[in-house]
C-alpha cells in the first residue's frame, strides 16, 4: 500500500504545539508500519464531500484527515477536532482523467436564505421571554434520546440505567463524557454516574479525563472535545436557561442574547457526542429541548 504526505498536512502540522506535533508524528509513524494496527482509531466522515475522507484519532481533540483507498493511504491535513472536520467538510481530491495527477480543491458554496412566513401567536408563556414556537432544530449528529422526567433520583436511574448500556456494549469510561449547565448541577450528574458503578472525575479545562473514569464538565468547557457517548443533564426549566441570568436582565435585548448564548452552550454540549447522545430533564423541561428532534416527555 502506498503511504503519501500532502503539502496541506505539513503546512497544518507546524501550527501544532511541539507536544501536539510529537503526538502526530508517532500516530502517522503507526500507520505507516501497519494500517490495520488495532490501536488506530478511524472514523468515517459523513458530512465530507469526499466519500474516501476518514479521521484518525490523535488525542482527545487532534484528529488527522486521512484519503483512503483500497491502495493508499494519503495523510492530507492535521488539526483540532472541529477544525480538521470542517477543513474535509468543503474539499475533496480530484485525479485529472489523463495526466493522473492528484489536487485538494476547496469546494465553495453559495448560500442563500430565503424567509419562510410563519404564524405565530401572539400569546407568550412568559411576556419577557422570546417566544420559541416556530424554531426550527439545528442539531445534528447522532439521533438523541431525550428524557424528561418526575424527580432527580428518576433521573438518576435513567442516566444510569443508558450509561451500563454504553459500557455493555463496550465503551470505555474516558470515552463517554457527561455535561451540565454549571458547577451547581455537577452533584447532582455525579451520583447518577456513581449509581451505574463507574468512576467519575471533573477534569480542569483543557485536561484529558483519567483512563478509566467519566469525564463531568460544566457545559462551557464542551468546546472542542468528542466522545463516542455523551449525557446532557439536568436541563430543567429553571436551569436552561439559567435563572440568574434571566433574572439579572434589564430589556429586551440582553434577554435575547441570554436565550441566543444559553441555547447555543446546549448545542455545543449535545454535538460532543459522536455515537449516543442522552439528554435529561426533570419536569418542567427547558424550553429549549424542542429543538431536538425527538423527545419522550
Amino acid at each position: 500500500m502506498d503511504f503519501l504526505i500532502a503539502d496541506t498536512f505539513t503546512d497544518s502540522l507546524v501550527r501544532l504545539t511541539g507536544d501536539e506535533q510529537k503526538a502526530v508524528k508517532m500516530t502517522a509513524f503507526d500507520l505507516q508500519m501497519n494500517p490495520a494496527a488495532p490501536g488506530l482509531s478511524f472514523h468515517k466522515l459523513d458530512r465530507a464531500r469526499d466519500k474516501r475522507f476518514w479521521s484518525l484519532r490523535v488525542s482527545r481533540d487532534v484528529r488527522i484527515i486521512v484519503h483512503r483507498t483500497e491502495g493508499s493511504l494519503l495523510l492530507c491535513y492535521v488539526g483540532h477536532h472541529d477544525k480538521a472536520y470542517d477543513w474535509a467538510e468543503r474539499r475533496k481530491l480530484e485525479v485529472h482523467p489523463k495526466t493522473g495527477a492528484a489536487q485538494l480543491v476547496e469546494i465553495r458554496e453559495t448560500v442563500v436564505e430565503i424567509p419562510i412566513p410563519i404564524s405565530v401567536p401572539s400569546a407568550r408563556p412568559l411576556p419577557s421571554a422570546p417566544d420559541r414556537r416556530g424554531a426550527v432544530s439545528v442539531f445534528n449528529g447522532p439521533q438523541p434520546d431525550v428524557r424528561v422526567v418526575e424527580s432527580p433520583d428518576a433521573e438518576a436511574e435513567v442516566i444510569a440505567a443508558w450509561l451500563r448500556q454504553r459500557t455493555g456494549e463496550g465503551i470505555a469510561p474516558e470515552e463517554i463524557g457527561v455535561f451540565v449547565r454549571s458547577e451547581d448541577q455537577l452533584g447532582r450528574a455525579k451520583r447518577a454516574v456513581s449509581r451505574a458503578g463507574l468512576e467519575v472525575t471533573v477534569p480542569a479545562a483543557g485536561a484529558d479525563a483519567e483512563p478509566g473514569e467519566v469525564a463531568l464538565m460544566p457545559m462551557h468547557q464542551a468546546k472542542g472535545l468528542e466522545f463516542k457517548a455523551v449525557v446532557v443533564a439536568a436541563c430543567d426549566d429553571d436551569v436552561l436557561p439559567l435563572q440568574s441570568r434571566i433574572e439579572s436582565v434589564t430589556d429586551d435585548s440582553d434577554l435575547e442574547d441570554v436565550y441566543n448564548t444559553e441555547r447555543q452552550l446546549l448545542y455545543v454540549a449535545c454535538t460532543r457526542a459522536r455515537d449516543h447522545l442522552l439528554v435529561t430533564a426533570v419536569q418542567p423541561g427547558s424550553e429549549f429541548l424542542a429543538d431536538l428532534d425527538s423527545t419522550d416527555r
